[in-house]
C-alpha cells in the first residue's frame, strides 16, 4: 500500500530535525547539477565516501518523515554519484518548494 502524500516532522525529534536541517543544507552546497525526471528529481553529487556517507545519513531519516517519497542513491564508477527523489503525483512541485531547487544549477 502507498503511504499518503503527507510529511510527517512529528516522525522526528527536535535533535534530528535539527540534524537532518544541517544534512540538507549541506547537501545543497554540494549538488553538481540537477535533472527533473517524470516523478520528481535527480542530484548529481561527486562520489567521495563522505557524500556518500551523509546521503545515507539523509535517507535514513528522510523515509520516516516522507515515507510517500521513493530515495534512491545511484553510485556511477568512482566519481558519479546520484540521489532520485520521486514519489506520486504532486510530489514534484512539494520538492521544488522544499528543497529550494530554484538556487541550484540545472544544465
Amino acid at each position: 500500500m502507498d503511504s499518503p502524500f503527507v510529511c510527517d516532522l512529528a516522525a522526528l525529534d527536535a535533535t534530528e530535525r535539527e540534524r537532518h536541517r544541517d544534512v540538507g543544507q549541506e547537501m545543497h552546497r554540494l549538488v553538481r547539477e540537477f535533472r527533473e525526471l517524470a516523478d520528481g528529481y535527480a542530484f548529481r553529487f561527486s562520489a567521495e565516501s563522505s557524500t556518500i556517507l551523509l546521503l545515507a545519513e539523509f535517507i535514513a531519516v528522510e523515509r520516516l518523515c516522507c515515507p510517500f517519497l521513493s530515495l534512491v542513491l545511484e553510485v556511477e564508477g568512482e566519481r558519479t554519484l546520484w540521489l532520485k527523489l520521486t514519489g506520486p503525483d504532486g510530489v514534484k512541485p512539494f520538492l521544488h518548494a522544499e528543497l529550494g531547487l530554484v538556487h541550484l544549477r540545472q544544465p
